[in-house]
């Protein structure tokens, strides 16, 4: 299956293009490689992945040195034009969408990097399913849409209305996107509510 991986360099989109891999996918794997924390981690994790470099020329595909079936693309999920121009070139089965703009305390110095990424550029990925007719699309939610949710533990069926912080409110505006988008386009589509990854 061809599978594009957005968010490749980061911790969680890292991890799953190598388990996609491993067991036998080709992967596409996107990337704008911002300065939002250390560049050098993400350029170790594409390094590990195979692609060693410390400058990468956008929109230009880099295949991978140590997995056949890999290749990266330095790309922002906010240019339209070149998310359109990627899902034509390579006519992908199912999207894991990961890159977004996260953390609760830099939405609040920072807000308008999280409409560009996590409004915007969802909305470009969702519009690139519908017209090149993807058969799933798992993306990444958070945790942060439960906010002043006080019923433990947390739970799938119970109420995520009250954000309180932009971050999560992109969020949930994501998960009610991607159910309009499957809705009216019969898109499978899957949501992930990720907590603290890093664990304890």
């Amino acid at each position: 299956m061809r599978v594009l991986v957005t968010g490749t360099a980061g911790f969680i989109g890292f991890y799953m293009a190598k388990a996609l891999l491993e067991r036998g996918d080709e992967v596409i794997g996107i990337d704008n490689i911002n300065d939002y924390y250390e560049v050098s981690l993400k350029y170790a994790r594409l390094a590990e992945m195979g692609i060693e470099a410390t400058e990468i020329p956008y929109a230009k595909p880099i295949d991978s040195d140590k997995y056949g079936q890999y290749t990266f693309i330095k790309l922002d999920i906010c240019d339209t034009l070149g998310m359109q121009s990627l899902f034509e070139t390579y006519e992908f089965e199912a999207v894991c969408h990961l890159a977004a703009q996260a953390g609760v305390r830099y939405s609040l110095t920072n807000p308008d990097a999280y409409i560009d990424s996590n409004i915007k550029g969802f909305l470009n990925v969702l519009e690139c399913c519908r017209y090149n007719r993807i058969r799933q699309l798992l993306y990444a939610s958070s945790s942060s849409v439960y906010g002043l949710n006080k019923e433990m533990p947390f739970s799938t069926d119970q109420q995520t209305d009250l954000p309180v912080s932009l971050y999560a409110a992109s969020k949930k505006s994501n998960e009610l996107m991607a159910h309009a988008y499957s809705h009216l386009f019969r898109i499978p589509a899957t949501g992930l509510r990720f907590f603290t990854v890093y664990g304890p």
